[in-house]
């Protein structure tokens, strides 16, 4: 597959289309981050997959989950899947940090996106899900 979407179980309907929808439903800051967000994924992963899920989350897959784009009213939310996993040398990672597992990017209102280093962490989370995964027994 040659990036795109695929249509969601949930509503049948094509995802690509669903997040046109979402960010001309916000139509503020939010609507344009994600947008800029979504083309900053493409262009690092030209292949990646969009799909819809959880009743309204925008998600990019390549090979797995690279990332989600949640909307709330502060912020615009990317957690990585396996955020915890991945080098981050420029400390985008802002929120979810605790955690064994993802982490998470909160870009609120007038915050600049360092373009060049969300599509290095974006190609590194795809990197990450094209390894061999490492056996578990001894």
């Amino acid at each position: 597959m040659t990036g795109g979407s695929a249509k969601t179980a949930e509503t049948g309907a094509d995802p690509a289309r669903l997040i046109d929808a979402r960010i001309a439903e916000l139509g503020d800051w939010r609507g344009e981050t994600l947008a800029r967000v979504r083309q900053l994924v493409r262009e690092a992963v030209p292949d990646v997959v969009e799909e819809w899920k959880w009743r309204g989350v925008p998600v990019w897959s390549h090979g797995g989950i690279l990332c989600t784009g949640e909307t709330y009213k502060a912020v615009v939310k990317l957690t990585f899947a396996k955020g915890a996993s991945l080098s981050d040398p420029k400390g985008l990672f802002n929120a979810s940090l605790e955690g064994n597992t993802r982490r998470a990017i909160d870009i609120r209102e007038g915050e600049a996106i360092d373009a060049d280093a969300l599509k290095a962490l974006i190609r590194a989370a795809a990197t990450l899900n094209a390894a061999p995964r490492k056996s578990r027994s001894g």
